[in-house]
């Protein structure tokens, strides 16, 4: 499956690109659900975050370091933000989802309530 944002990553789409190292990209969502909506994807395609290992270990850290990264670069790690994963339910499901597995949304910039919304 093809993703918009594996076509980010190559330079096929353009993106609003916050961040980038040779591990994740980080682009403001076009559909933001806070006044920061950042997703963060890693360059490395996944098929589920099942496929992930041990060697995986320092892919996800570098994610979670974007996130934080981010964050700072936002305004939102003094004031607090939210950081959410991504994982399809059901890996190959053909609903439209444009985001591969991996993904993490950074929100900030407002209260974030729970349930999440």
């Amino acid at each position: 499956m093809i993703y918009l944002c594996c076509k980010i990553i190559v330079g096929e789409i353009p993106a609003d690109k916050v961040y980038e190292d040779d591990q994740a990209i980080a682009f403001n969502d076009i559909n933001p659900q806070a006044p920061t909506h950042v997703l963060i994807v890693p360059k490395r395609h996944l098929s589920t975050l099942n496929d992930l290992s041990t060697a995986d270990d320092a892919l996800v850290g570098a994610l979670v370091r974007s996130a934080a990264a981010v964050a700072k670069e936002k305004g939102c790690d003094g004031s607090g933000y939210r950081t959410v994963r991504l994982q399809l339910q059901r890996p190959g499901r053909p609903d439209g989802v444009s985001h591969p597995p991996g993904t993490w949304h950074l929100l900030g910039g407002r209260t974030m309530a729970w349930p999440p919304g």
